[in-house]
């Protein structure tokens, strides 16, 4: 789960986007501005018990005491974040192939996995698998792969 804050009581400080370095389990908790300029930070990385298997039943309500991990985080590449100034905004389901709580699992099974029948074994299948937000900007780059997997297919 992703869990978004939204700037209140200051005027967004950038006019860009945000990357902080990124972290093991994610892209850190970066600045975005919405079509209106206001400013949200996130997202940050909260795991969902392995057990839930239906997206639908994460709740997606932000937790207020999730914000002093945001201000330490925002704070690394914007110090003057004024105190009391982020309020909880949004959260969503991330799709993560690594959980640190299921056996087998490792922080090295990467993003943008994508099996062809080479790798399974059935037919006319191609799995895209764990690909997140850079996925929308590496999505002609994927699509050609898929395109020269589909290629092979008979």
């Amino acid at each position: 789960k992703g869990n978004y804050f939204r700037l209140e009581a200051a005027a967004a400080p950038f006019r860009h986007l945000v990357y902080p370095v990124p972290e093991a389990a994610g892209l850190g908790v970066h600045a975005t501005l919405d079509l209106g300029g206001r400013c949200r930070f996130g997202p940050d990385v909260e795991w969902v018990s392995p057990e839930v298997k239906d997206p639908e039943a994460v709740d997606l309500t932000v937790d207020p005491a999730r914000a002093a991990g945001f201000y330490g985080a925002i704070r690394r590449y914007w110090p003057a974040l004024p105190e009391g100034s982020l309020a909880p905004d949004y959260a969503g389901v991330r799709p993560k192939r690594y959980h640190p709580e299921v056996p087998g699992s490792s922080v090295t099974d990467q993003d943008f996995y994508i099996q062809g029948p080479a790798d399974h074994g059935v037919s006319g299948l191609v799995n895209l698998i764990g690909i997140e937000s850079p996925g929308l900007t590496s999505c002609m780059a994927i699509a050609e792969h898929v395109y020269n997997i589909c290629s092979k297919i008979s």
